[in-house]
């Protein structure tokens, strides 16, 4: 395998570890698990100045996610809050949900790059694979999701993938992005 193959593998492993301790793991677990996969990331993968395209996601989850949970998208069990009471600009969600948004976006530049030349694939992709990742999440952390939510996060996800394509996808897209 090219060293590209394992730094792409790597980099869905770190997102994929991260995933699942969040999830499964809650806000205590996933807040140090997806905070390591971070800071690796950080530290051995990401190009100079990737860390605003983190940023920016998590400042997105919490207007995306956070107006969702406002709305009655998520009814989260009493035990997702263990870790004490949340800082007020997390808004109604656990850190744990809030943490998939950063993580998400170390896939951008890295293992995800090839998709954003592909608008359309790229679209159906995040109207699929955003609305099975909050269903599969939703069933393993004992979340319960309103009748609604999942068409919203397609459409909210198809919309994302969209504006990726737009600002990653073109010819040096991704070498200005950074």
């Amino acid at each position: 395998m090219t060293p590209g193959l394992w730094r792409a593998l790597a980099n869905l492993a770190g997102f994929q570890l991260g995933w699942l301790a969040c999830v499964l793991g809650g806000s205590l677990v996933g807040g140090i698990v997806a905070g390591g996969v971070i800071a690796a990331h950080l530290r051995w993968q990401a190009r100079p100045g990737e860390w605003r395209w983190l940023a920016g996601f998590a400042g997105l989850g919490l207007v995306i996610d956070g107006g969702l949970a406002m709305a009655g998208g998520f009814r989260f069990p009493p035990a997702t809050f263990l870790i004490g009471p949340l800082p007020a600009w997390t808004g109604p969600l656990p850190l744990w949900l809030w943490l998939l948004w950063p993580l998400f976006a170390t896939l951008l530049h890295h293992s995800l790059a090839w998709l954003w030349r592909h608008p359309w694939l790229a679209a159906a992709g995040g109207a699929t694979s955003g609305p099975l990742s909050y269903y599969a999440g939703a069933e393993l952390a004992g979340v319960t999701l309103a009748p609604w939510l999942l068409a919203t996060e397609a459409l909210c996800w198809a919309m994302l993938c969209l504006w990726l394509c737009h600002r990653l996808g073109r010819p040096g897209g991704l070498a200005r992005a950074g």
